[in-house]
């Protein structure tokens, strides 16, 4: 499994931003994906996830409201939609997948894991 994470950009506080997980070689449509985050010096942390399974995502209290998980099936991909961005939501982003039908937050929940893009809102 090889995840690509892109959309990345440097943006003002309130924008938008939609970050893009594929998967080269393969599909993400029986996989469970997550995203996660890392701004320097700070952990990973979870951000959110969807899983195979219609309907069932999760999302970190954080950006619950103001970002929104979802499929593109046509494309194959996972959208992770960013809106209200704060200077806070500046970090690395990473997707995650791993075939559990259950949306987790732990890191140690995914077995493969993408390169991450930058996302840095100034205000």
């Amino acid at each position: 499994v090889q995840l690509q994470a892109s959309g990345g950009g440097s943006v003002q506080a309130g924008d938008p931003l939609r970050l893009s997980c594929a998967h080269s070689g393969g599909t993400l449509s029986t996989l469970t994906v997550a995203w996660f985050r890392q701004a320097p010096g700070k952990e990973r942390e979870f951000v959110a996830a969807i899983s195979w399974k219609p309907g069932a995502t999760r999302y970190a209290d954080s950006v619950q409201g103001r970002f929104a998980i979802s499929r593109d099936d046509a494309k194959d991909t996972v959208l992770l939609q960013m809106d209200s961005l704060d200077p806070e939501d500046t970090a690395v982003y990473y997707c995650a997948a791993d075939p559990s039908v259950t949306p987790k937050e732990e890191t140690g929940s995914y077995d493969y894991w993408g390169s991450g893009t930058q996302v840095t809102v100034s205000s």
